[in-house]
């Protein structure tokens, strides 16, 4: 399957396809006349007299040099060669193939002066499964993501490393293996691969992708948790939100009144119940989760505009001007990551607050002690619970902002950086610890449920213990522990809640 990108118009929802099933991108030929006549002007500059940076001058402190027409091509794939300075170890393909997928889009803008035969070959490349292999490390996010775009655009050129299929091995092997020839970079070309915000984009879509998955899941282990708990569903009335007007906490209250809809837990405690109020971690899930939800679609907001956007330098106009600025500056897009850091943090921390509620017999209003039918010859849930409160720590660690650290780099040229590339990759690793504490939550909510019986949750809830015991069946003495906390992380990693009604990211 091909998905044919619009330069301007691409969707998140195209874009979350592209990572997630490997489809093939290729740019909508509508947009071939812009890329075609901002070549054709970059060509001429490439000929003429006066200085255009990155055409006919050296790069970044060395601008002021002046490179001879001869020199041009040279000076391109000089500027691959010496940038690929990237370490660690390399991205997954997904993420490296949503990175070209980017890259095409952004090139497709027609602002960028490459040739056709750039765009024909990232496409190319794409369709035939050679992923260029990329390191994780490198980039400062601000004068574009250099060095791990530099390792992509090495490939094309038969430099460096790829993979073909899923076969590792030098590029210029990858290429010939799947009938293609290494592309030779003309005037500005090289520069116009790798400088962008394509990597710390990517980044931070993916961990955009994943901490929506995950607040949904949260909302579900959330609602399996107020029933375990003997909660009160009054909290989650519409006009208790409708009053405040923000419309995540709109939301949040919604999606937990329909999950809970016809729960006989619910209706078992409305009368007669001598607590006042609940703990906040079962009584604000609205306005905590609905903060979290409008955090991660403001971000979208910003993440679509990047994913759309012209970001090298310089940019080549319709009119035949070419002017430099500063559009690599990721600075939009740590700021969307620092974002989406903090609504991961949160949502762990109130989930997590949840499941040390279900454990201790003074708050879960008579469930037994750690969850377990014998506690003392038994510790059911007791560690469980210390490693959801050990990755909830460390999350809230890594939230801590990116985006207010800078530092001057090449000789104090590039004096202010946004640092969003390892702002938007910390994401991964935010997003497995969070799906991992709302896997615990799973299974001590569920738990927490059957403890109840006779009385039954919600028929939605219903259904989501009995998938859990298809994989997972209760703690009715202790067990090896580690597969289970194992098989929970990956049904919320994989998205395996399945849910009646879902929130949209992007309205």
């Amino acid at each position: 399957m091909t998905i044919t990108l619009t330069p301007g118009a691409v969707k998140l929802e195209l874009l979350e396809e592209i990572y997630r099933t490997g489809a093939y991108a290729a740019l909508d030929p509508a947009c071939h006349e812009a890329i075609n006549a901002s070549s054709a002007i970059l060509s001429k500059a490439a000929k003429g007299d006066a200085p255009v940076y990155g055409v006919n001058t050296g790069f970044g402190k060395l601008a002021n040099r002046r490179i001879a027409p001869q020199d041009v091509a040279t000076l391109q794939r000089n500027l691959i060669l010496s940038h690929c300075a990237g370490v660690g170890e390399p991205f997954d393909i997904p993420t490296a193939r949503l990175i070209m997928a980017l890259k095409l889009i952004s090139l497709g803008r027609g602002a960028s002066g490459v040739r056709m035969e750039i765009i024909k070959q990232i496409e190319a490349m794409l369709a035939r499964n050679i992923t260029p292999v990329i390191p994780c490390q490198g980039s400062v996010g601000a004068s574009g993501d250099l060095a791990p775009l530099a390792h992509m655009a090495a490939a094309m050129i038969g430099e460096g490393e790829a993979y073909y299929h899923d076969a590792r091995m030098p590029a210029k092997n990858a290429l010939a293996a799947a009938g293609l020839k290494p592309v030779v970079l003309e005037a500005k070309e090289g520069l116009g691969l790798i400088n962008g915000t394509q990597v710390s984009t990517a980044l931070a879509l993916i961990g955009l992708f994943n901490a929506w998955c995950a607040a949904q899941s949260a909302l579900v282990t959330g609602a399996l948790s107020t029933d375990a708990a003997m909660g009160s569903a009054a909290p989650f009335r519409e006009e208790i939100h409708t009053v405040r007007g923000h419309q995540g906490q709109i939301d949040a209250a919604h999606f937990l009144r329909a999950i809970m809809d016809g729960s006989e837990i619910r209706e078992s405690h409305r009368e007669d119940d001598e607590r006042v109020q609940d703990p906040y971690c079962i009584r604000c899930q609205p306005q905590v989760m609905g903060a979290c939800i409008d955090l991660l679609r403001q971000a979208a907001k910003t993440l679509e505009i990047e994913a759309n956007a012209a970001t090298d330098n310089p940019l080549v106009f319709d009119d035949g001007s070419i002017i430099s600025g500063g559009n690599f500056h990721a600075e939009p897009v740590a700021f969307a990551a620092d974002q989406i850091a903090l609504a991961i943090a949160e949502i762990g921390s109130i989930a997590q607050r949840r499941i040390a509620l279900m454990v201790d017999p003074t708050l879960s209003y008579g469930l037994p002690a750690f969850l377990t039918p014998e506690p003392g010859v038994n510790s059911g849930f007791m560690i469980a619970e210390v490693t959801s409160a050990a990755l909830m720590s460390e999350n809230k660690h890594l939230a801590n902002p990116c985006s207010t650290d800078s530092t001057p780099t090449s000789c104090n040229q590039e004096d202010h950086v946004s640092m969003a590339c390892h702002g938007a990759r910390r994401l991964g690793s935010m997003n497995q610890n969070l799906m991992r504490i709302i896997g615990i939550e799973l299974l001590t909510g569920a738990q927490g449920v059957e403890f109840r019986a006779p009385t039954k949750t919600s028929p939605a809830l219903q259904e989501i213990i009995m998938k859990l015991r298809e994989k997972i069946p209760a703690l009715k003495e202790d067990r090896f522990m580690a597969d289970d906390l194992t098989k929970a992380g990956k049904i919320i990693m994989a998205s395996e809640l399945k849910l009646r009604s879902k929130l949209n990211l992007v309205s």
